[in-house]
Parts: C-alpha cells; structure tokens; sequence
C-alpha cells in the first residue's frame, strides 16, 4: 500500500477511483469545504475515516505538509508504452521525460500534463524519479487522472513513438529555434530533460527538432517544469487558435 497526503491529493484519488482507497486520516479539529467533501466521498465508497492526533499523522508522513488529510491506498500503477499508443487521439500530445530526478519536478510537471491535456507520459526506469506521495503531493491531485508509462530504454521508445507518425520535439535551452516558430498541427511528443544536464546525446540525436523557449533577462535557462508548463502552454495556444 502508498500513502498520499494533502487535500486535493486525497480528494482526486476519490473522486476519480483510479486505485483502491483502504483508510482515510484526518486531524482532529481540521474541518474546511474540501474536508467535508472528502468525508462525504470516502463515506459514498465506504472508506473508513479515522480521527487521529497531527502528531501521528506527521510520523506517518515523515513531517511533510500533509494539510491533516493522509490516505492509505494502493500503489500508483505505470501502464504500458503499447497501452498508450492504442489509445491516441488523432492529434495528441505525449510527454518524454529524460531523467527528472526531482520528485517536486516531477509532480510540477504533471500537473501541466493533466492541465494541458497530455495522453502519456514516458518515464524512463532508471536514473529518474518515480511515482512517489511526494510527486502526488506537488502534482494536487493531478497524477491520478494521468496515463504514464515506465520503459527501460527511451531511445526505443521514442523509434515507437515516431514509427505510429509523432513528431518528437525537445526542448532545450540555447537552440536556435524558438518553441513558437514550431506548428505543433501533428502528433507530438514533447522531451524534456535532465534538471542539470538537460537532453542525453542519443535522446537528443533521436528529436526531429529541437526548441528552446526565447528569454529576455539575465538568466537564460528556466526549471525544467516551468519550461515544460511554457511549451505545453504554446502547443494549446496554437491549437486553439486553428480552431477560432
């Protein structure tokens, strides 16, 4: 079993039943609108409530930032490469993730992937972070709506990725072409890389292009999850506009 923590975490896992909810903790004396329709929704699924000291609940979460909401649940299955790929919209987006080893990165950038409407995430299986309370607690809830696949070798990911016709973008600081001067009207699957080092050399061979985001101010790289919010941003921004 997994622990997640925090309201909009533990409200999202109820309400979209994507895993098995075993027991539910609150604070004494914690009580706002989203605790109460936490309440409400784990009694509709009969979920048993237990009232516990923050004390306890800060042992169990390790003192993070719980919100005095914590629940046990099942652990957050990965999903296969093929699963993903026989479930694609005519025009979707996918997003590769190349090494995030920040859990709070990770979860950030999810977050926008469940905004912006991914299909799929990628996630290579090592050197990377996984699928932890820490990513559910950043991503508020976002993680449990989201499809995401684990792979052993990205590279061979993205040869499948290209061979179902995705035009496979990395974003990386100091290219010369700007993430708006590309039409993202195709299949896409956007790359984003290492906090530190950015793109892997065979990650970055396998791209059909790559983009920077163009900035203005003394300091010209951004955190890899605010750049991946800014290009999934754009593509939204393009598509939406075709339609108008």
């Amino acid at each position: 079993m997994d622990l997640i923590y925090g309201v909009h975490p533990v409200l999202e896992c109820l309400r979209s039943g994507s895993r098995q909810v075993e027991r539910i903790y609150l604070a004494r004396g914690v009580s706002n609108q989203n605790v109460q329709k936490i309440i409400q929704s784990a009694r509709e699924r009969a979920v048993p409530i237990k009232f516990e000291s923050r004390a306890i609940l800060d042992r169990k979460c390790a003192r993070a930032a719980h919100q005095g909401v914590v629940a046990v649940c099942a652990v957050r299955g990965y999903i296969s490469l093929d699963s993903i790929l026989e479930n694609l919209s005519p025009k979707p987006v996918l997003a590769i993730l190349d090494s995030i080893e920040d859990p709070r990165n990770l979860g950030a950038i999810l977050r926008s992937c469940a905004a912006f409407g991914v299909e799929g995430i990628i996630l290579p299986k090592d050197r990377a972070a996984g699928l932890s309370s820490v990513v559910s607690k950043t991503a508020e809830g976002a993680l449990e709506y989201l499809r995401i696949a684990k792979v052993t070798n990205l590279v061979t990911a993205i040869e499948a990725l290209k061979a179902v016709g995705l035009w496979v973008v990395g974003v990386e600081t100091g290219q010369d072409k700007f993430c708006q001067d590309f039409s993202y009207d195709v299949p896409t699957a956007l790359v984003l890389g290492n906090e530190a080092s950015g793109l892997r050399r065979l990650i970055r061979e396998r791209c059909d292009i790559l983009v920077s985001i163009p900035t203005a101010g003394v300091i010209q790289s951004l955190n890899v999850s605010v750049a991946a919010g800014i290009v999934m941003y754009e593509v939204t921004r393009q598509r939406t506009a075709k339609k108008v």
